[in-house]
């Protein structure tokens, strides 16, 4: 059989019977939709993390209260209290080949301005944390070391935390704020930098450490240590002295009991990363069951079809036509099925990609990979359902065939 009329034949062949057809690929069509859509929310989910991380600083050392895991990642003893400033000022005084270093203390509160208020995460933190995080001023100024020694309640407000208590673009500098029902007096605005959740320097509140532990938090321990290391290359130098050094102030001989984890950013890449992963191929492979339903619908149809077509199977084996002619027909029928659900899902895919990115702040990546992993799977789901139908087909009798009602 000629190939433009295997193709003829298919296509009446489908047309035939828009309804079965219609609904046999609607079953491709919700699973490759699914797959391409989960697919591409999981990379933009990793790309936002990712540049989230990049963006908190350069060369930048976390040191978290907890116990440490293999894998750099702390074990989930984070809330624990077991850094203080002291450990921040050996830190600073006695490693070398650091930049800066910048104690932190941080939950969120509800702020004031007037008639305006938002939840927001304030950090009590020193002069050195503009230069370990990255932080950068549209207007006034940063804490100074003066203002963290005298306990001074003065903030440095994010533009995003700006816009909600001032009016969006206001002059804020000057003005007052309420943290906790105590006045704050607003010294400078951040430059937007973008990001999410925790790590979305626009919407935050700075003061000085000193006055967040006496009049907000009311303790004196710090829950994180952030530090620039002078350059990529001493990175690994500079955790390993500070591991030594935080394990002899906290009397630890035994580095699998420290009380404390050091990470970098690489560390918490990787392990977002591989989260994000993990979760995406779980709902992907959740997804790929709609694709073996509609592989089943595809084999049933074509069953139905050749039961339906018996007496013309039967008739063009009589006229010559060979068994692997009828075979290739059906077999091609089933992977044409398969290759209209793959188009029109990836399709469909995209769009939905992009719906629920306006809703979960999430930019959808459609990557040629997932395409090609999408039409490699409607092409395997064809073959596979489609097989047996069409050896079935094949292998009928024609005497048998032509004698069927």
């Amino acid at each position: 059989m000629r190939f433009n009329d295997l193709l003829k034949e298919i296509f009446w062949a489908i047309s035939g019977n828009k309804a079965r057809s219609g609904l046999t690929i609607l079953g491709i069509v919700i699973g490759i939709a699914s797959v391409i859509a989960l697919l591409s929310l999981g990379q933009g989910a990793k790309s936002s993390i990712q540049s989230s991380i990049e963006s908190i600083g350069s060369n930048l050392i976390m040191v978290m209260p907890g116990m440490q895991r293999s894998s750099g990642v702390s074990s989930g003893r984070g809330s624990a209290q077991t850094l203080t400033i002291a450990d921040a000022e050996a830190i600073k005084t006695s490693i070398s080949d650091i930049s800066g270093v910048a104690p932190v203390t941080s939950r969120s509160y509800q702020v004031t301005a007037g008639s305006n208020n938002t939840n927001v995460q304030v950090t009590g933190t020193t002069p050195d944390y503009s230069i370990v995080r990255s932080i950068t001023l549209s207007s006034g100024s940063f804490i100074s070391t003066g203002q963290v020694t005298s306990a001074s309640k003065v903030a440095v407000l994010g533009p995003t935390t700006r816009d909600d208590l001032f009016g969006e673009n206001a002059e804020a500098v000057g003005k007052t704020i309420r943290i906790n029902k105590i006045n704050f007096k607003v010294i400078g605005i951040t430059t937007s930098k973008g990001g999410s959740g925790m790590t979305n320097t626009d919407d935050a509140i700075y003061v000085p450490i000193t006055t967040a532990q006496r009049n907000l938090s009311g303790g004196t321990r710090i829950s994180s240590i952030y530090i620039a290391a002078s350059s990529q290359e001493s990175m690994t130098s500079v955790q390993e002295q500070i591991t030594t050094l935080l394990l002899q102030r906290h009397n630890i001989s035994d580095s699998a009991s420290a009380d404390f984890s050091v990470m970098n950013q690489s560390d918490i890449a990787s392990a977002a990363s591989s989260v994000t992963s993990t979760l995406t191929t779980l709902l992907a492979g959740i997804a790929g069951i709609s694709l073996l339903v509609g592989g089943i619908g595809i084999m049933n149809m074509m069953l139905t079809t050749v039961t339906e077509r018996t007496r013309e199977i039967g008739l063009r084996k009589a006229v010559g036509a060979k068994s692997s002619d009828i075979r290739r027909q059906f077999l091609f029928e089933a992977i044409a099925l398969t290759f209209l659900g793959g188009g029109i899902g990836i399709f469909f895919g995209w769009i939905t990609s992009l719906i629920v990115s306006r809703f979960i702040s999430i930019q959808g990546q459609v990557t040629l990979s997932s395409i090609l992993l999408a039409f490699g799977v409607s092409a395997g789901v064809g073959i596979l359902f489609g097989y047996y139908p069409a050896k079935r087909a094949a292998s009928l009798n024609p005497i048998d065939a032509l004698r069927y009602e």
